[in-house]
């Protein structure tokens, strides 16, 4: 299990490999796959972070465009109007880090000027390649997520995540990003179509500790879980807890999700466990 300091924006950093790090998603959008509409006011997008936040998430991911197949694209003007006042709220209000989650360079730049710490770029650097240099030039933690869309994949899931993730490092790399800024995260859902097909990534998910960096798990409440247990998406947070600990175990370092409380508890358990198993305070 890769660990390590993860250096982020604004002179913060965070240690990783010890214990497992939640993020909270914090959706202001009006068409989010399963909390669309629910925090589109920064209001009430302020009070879940709070919630989230005293449930344990050491991260708020803020993202102000569904990613979710089909969703309309939206303008970059409007994505920053929904976010970038959630940030510097945030921001002002204490001391949790913030993640942005977004494809777009200049987002990117007035999110982290606001406060965020971390970029979060669903499109692995391959859509809008100077969200790179963003990272670089601000010292902003930087996950890079691999997906399918819009591309050939390769016949085997491991192979594909290897050549797609390693573009993205080329990448990176060339705009200047320091490999401790980096962490990585499968996509768990983006274009994998079947259940299969994502229970083969998570199979096989120790095999990405090849590429050498933390790892990030974005499960929450996907299809495949719904597959799986009959459920619809509000009601897979046991479900998705249960992918945490069989990542968690896999290797995984952060974990994005909706459901904060439960997943912390599991991987605390995960975690306790793992301790004893090593004999020390990992």
């Amino acid at each position: 299990m890769t660990a390590g300091r993860w250096q982020l924006a604004h002179e913060r950093h965070l240690e990783l490999g010890g214990k497992a790090v939640v993020v909270g998603i914090l959706n202001i959008t009006p068409d989010s796959f399963s909390d669309g509409g629910l925090f589109d006011a920064p209001e009430s997008a302020l009070v879940q972070a709070r919630r989230m936040i005293g449930e344990g998430a050491a991260i708020i991911d803020v993202g102000g465009e569904s990613t979710r197949p089909g969703a309309a694209a939206i303008s970059a003007t409007e994505e920053q109007a929904r976010i970038l006042p959630v940030i510097e709220a945030l921001a002002r209000a204490g001391d949790v880090l913030i993640s942005v989650d977004t494809y777009r360079a200049e987002t990117a730049r007035l999110a982290v000027a606001a406060g965020a710490h971390i970029v979060n770029d669903v499109w692995g650097l391959q859509r809008e390649p100077d969200i790179a240099r963003v990272a670089a030039e601000t010292g902003a933690g930087l996950v890079i997520m691999h997906t399918g869309r819009d591309r050939e994949k390769l016949p085997d899931v491991i192979a594909d995540q290897l050549a797609f993730l390693g573009k993205s490092l080329e990448i990176g790399r060339g705009q200047g990003v320091a490999d401790d800024q980096i962490v990585l995260d499968p996509g768990f859902g983006f274009a994998k179509e079947t259940a299969e097909e994502n229970l083969d990534l998570m199979a096989r998910f120790s095999e990405l500790d090849a590429l050498g960096f933390p790892l990030m798990a974005g499960t929450s409440r996907k299809r495949f879980i719904g597959t799986v247990t009959g459920r619809d998406a509000a009601d897979r947070a046991a479900g998705t807890a249960a992918t945490s600990v069989i990542l968690r175990l896999k290797g995984a370092h952060l974990f994005r999700v909706h459901d904060v409380a439960i997943n912390v508890d599991a991987l605390a358990v995960v975690d306790a466990m793992l301790a004893r198993e090593t004999g020390s305070e990992r």
